[in-house]
């Protein structure tokens, strides 16, 4: 196998097989990972999100993602560590397809969703709550306007629907005293409250974190940390972290996956990848930084 990063064109016309059945996916993924998360199985459920064989290039030539395969469960709050490079924000964003896919599948509850038209992605994503490193929020709208548009623009909710709810999520992320201060008026940490509760408020089936505190001032992480932790443990929302956050993994996660070289590497229950892992690069990498 040639080392990740390096300029390759193998995956120009790789060839991956169709994905599975709905019903056969299901089985092999109950039996898979029903070992590996704490998450509450119900016997003949489907995961709600399911990644096959998905592979990513850039340029044609630089390998980012080679035969990835993974399944998320509705509920399940799945934490996806590793070094930078190892192609785990790409998947993430693979999911919602800010990334398009080299090969490969990704379906949200058995529906395929590569290879659709840019017309059916934007009404995937009303399904599908992202939140960056960045923040990403409009500077000239309020915190309250910010969590207020997309469900208008894209949900077509009343305003008087979407202001109760916006006001409902930036009282849950502890904004409530802040809900017409503009994001130059915020600090770091309170933007990306901001960013989070905007996600809430669409109702999503999945929400992705993309790294949410790496742009953060360290003094400002915790109230994000604790943020995410109150939604993981008590929202009845399905996660999907990817963080550098060792504790927050430990403490949150029903699963931690390793990945490096754009593959895998391992995964399982948050005790058993941190204290017993399986894998010699997870226990160098966790032993590096914890």
């Amino acid at each position: 196998m040639a080392l990740f990063g390096k300029k390759q064109s193998s995956l120009k016309s790789v060839k991956v097989p169709p994905a599975m059945g709905a019903e056969e996916a299901a089985r092999l993924g109950f039996k898979h990972d029903l070992p590996l998360s704490k998450h509450m199985f119900v016997e003949g459920e489907h995961p709600v999100v399911r990644i096959e064989h998905l592979n990513k290039t850039f340029d044609g030539e630089t390998i980012v993602l080679r035969d990835v395969n993974l399944n998320v469960w509705n509920g399940e709050i799945v934490v996806v560590l590793g070094p930078s490079g190892s192609g785990k924000s790409t998947m993430l964003r693979c999911i919602n397809l800010l990334e398009t896919p080299t090969a490969g599948h990704i379906l949200i509850e058995d529906d395929e969703i590569t290879g659709k038209s840019a017309k059916e992605v934007n009404f995937i994503r009303r399904e599908l709550g992202m939140v960056f490193q960045s923040f990403n929020l409009f500077p000239h709208l309020t915190a309250l306007e910010n969590v207020m548009i997309g469900q208008t623009k894209v949900l077509k909710k009343s305003k008087e629907e979407a202001r109760a709810e916006a006001i409902k999520q930036l009282e849950a992320v502890g904004l409530g005293d802040r809900m017409d201060y503009k994001p130059p008026q915020l600090s770091g940490g309170q933007q990306q409250r901001v960013a989070i509760a905007r996600a809430v408020a669409m109702h999503p089936k999945v929400l992705l974190f993309d790294e949410p505190t790496s742009a953060l001032d360290p003094e400002l992480v915790r109230d994000v940390l604790n943020v995410m932790k109150d939604l993981a443990l008590h929202g009845d929302m399905t996660m999907i972290v990817v963080t550098h956050e060792m504790g927050f993994a430990r403490e949150v996660a029903d699963r931690v996956v390793f990945m490096e070289g754009g593959v895998v590497v391992e995964q399982g229950l948050p005790e058993e990848v941190f204290d017993h892992p399986k894998n010699e690069r997870t226990a160098q990498f966790l032993g590096s930084i914890e």
